[in-house]
């Protein structure tokens, strides 16, 4: 029963419901006006032969016993006709009744022929058949408990006479045909019924795939889609690419959160292992200082040494990690007009300082003025340069340079060092990567990452193993000033 009530209450249930039901009405709007239209039909036609048989009388002139001498010639022929003697005596029994009445209302008879019973009836349903003769139009009579249409005339001599039509043919082929529209319609209307269930179940179709979909994603499956249907219609098409879409961004938004919950673990973990380093040799040169282990002033003085060292490399790993968080954060950078060529040049000359024997190039001639935060700009430099002081040798030439093509702003730091592998390239933008296990926090890379792409622009690496490393940093156009 519960089943039932689901099916009846169904978006296909109730769309059959609709078609039939409109239908329904059409049929019984068509059915009654074409009805009508075909009794008025027939009832016109029985009124045209009444109206043309008055009209005939009258125009002849005929008095009653014009009319008495043609009903005795009419009597002779049919006796002298087969069968003749049997009929003789009464007129034929008809669908018209013809009877004459006198001044009285009263039958009377035609010759030889007295009144019948019907023509007796229709002169006793007629009260005042002068007022019917003056009358052309005609109206509605019962005889017998039938329905009749009848007209007067007034003969020559003054004489009514009364003429009636049945119009039981006609009732009765109304009735028919009111009984074979009603039939045609109820076939018509179970043939509809069917066929609207098998469209609707086939248009509908789609409405069920995405059921099915939501159903499945409901259980984990996030890589499934609505499949297009044969014949799209356009509306559940419209709602099957949409729903898709949403899909497809629930699934990127899921996969995104999930790989920057993995990202956090690792970065976590990562932090925590670069952290306890430092940390465990600070513990430890402090347990030897408690104990009383350093007695020797240099051991005291180096551990000291390690200790402070230590507690720098901390700091800067911690300085590192807060400038990756606020880089998450999206911060609002400090926009203003920068010559990055000044800070190009700039940057060289620290690093002659530090490496005065490395062949050093640098190609920021003139003035590259860029809307950038220069605090920003010179730590992706001073990254740029440290990634390369830390991992290649001392010796190995170094191109910087800058240039401004197409609206677009490159920066570019090129070393002739021992370069990367393809799967060490592939992650070096990841946090706390270090190729090979070299010094280093492995974040420099991260952090230059992080501050050019708040800036709108992007990073790429071009590396061959044994042939150097090269990074270029692109901003673009908007970036410009």
């Amino acid at each position: 029963m519960r089943r039932a009530h689901r099916g009846m209450s169904s978006l296909r249930a109730k769309l059959t419901w609709v078609n039939v039901a409109l239908l329904a009405l059409g049929v019984i709007v068509a059915t009654g006006v074409s009805v009508m239209g075909m009794r008025h039909y027939l009832l016109d036609n029985v009124d045209a032969e009444l109206s043309q048989s008055r009209a005939s009388l009258l125009s002849t002139g005929l008095t009653m016993k014009d009319i008495e001498r043609l009903s005795e010639l009419g009597i002779a022929l049919d006796k002298l006709s087969p069968g003749g003697k049997e009929r003789a005596g009464a007129l034929p029994r008809g669908n018209t009744v013809f009877v004459a009445v006198d001044e009285r209302g009263e039958p009377v008879a035609i010759g030889a022929l007295a009144p019948t019973t019907r023509q007796r009836a229709l002169a006793a349903a007629v009260d005042d058949p002068e007022t019917v003769a003056d009358r052309s139009e005609p109206q509605d009579i019962t005889l017998d408990g039938d329905a009749h249409r009848m007209v007067g005339a007034e003969l020559a001599d003054g004489t009514t006479v009364l003429m009636a039509a049945a119009t039981q043919d006609v009732e009765s082929g109304v009735k028919k045909a009111l009984k074979l529209d009603a039939a045609f319609g109820v076939v018509l209307l179970g043939l509809l019924a069917v066929l609207t269930m098998i469209s609707a179940h086939h248009r509908l179709r789609p409405l069920e795939d995405m059921v099915e979909t939501a159903s499945a994603i409901a259980e984990g499956d996030l890589t499934r889609r609505v499949p297009t249907s044969r014949a799209p219609v356009l509306e559940t098409e419209q709602l099957r690419l949409a729903l898709n879409s949403m899909l497809h961004q629930v699934e990127s938004a899921f996969e995104t959160r999930e790989r920057s919950s993995a990202q956090l673990r690792r970065f976590v973990a990562d932090a925590s292992h670069e952290l306890r380093t430092p940390l465990s040799a600070i513990r430890g040169y402090l347990q030897l200082y408690d104990k009383g282990m350093l007695r020797d002033p240099a051991e005291r003085t180096r551990a000291w040494s390690r200790v402070i060292a230590e507690t720098d490399r901390m700091g800067r790993l911690v300085d590192e990690l807060l400038t990756l968080a606020r880089l998450d954060q999206q911060p609002e950078l400090r926009l203003r007009n920068v010559d990055l060529s000044r800070l190009v040049r700039d940057a060289a000359d620290d690093l002659r300082v530090q490496e005065p024997e490395r062949p050093l190039t640098v190609r920021a001639e003139g003035a590259v003025l860029i809307r950038a935060d220069e605090s920003g700009m010179r730590q992706v430099l001073g990254n740029l340069l440290a990634n390369v002081r830390v991992h290649t040798p001392a010796d190995a030439p170094l191109t910087v340079g800058v240039e401004r093509q197409d609206g677009v702003v490159r920066l570019r730091v090129a070393d002739q060092g021992p370069g990367l592998a393809e799967e060490d390239a592939a992650r070096v933008f990841d946090r706390f990567f270090r190729a090979g296990g070299g010094a280093g926090s492995g974040l420099g890379m991260a952090i230059v990452q992080g501050v050019v792409a708040a800036h709108g622009g992007e990073v790429g690496v071009e590396t061959v193993p044994g042939a150097g490393l090269t990074v270029t940093v692109a901003l673009p156009a908007r970036a410009g000033g």
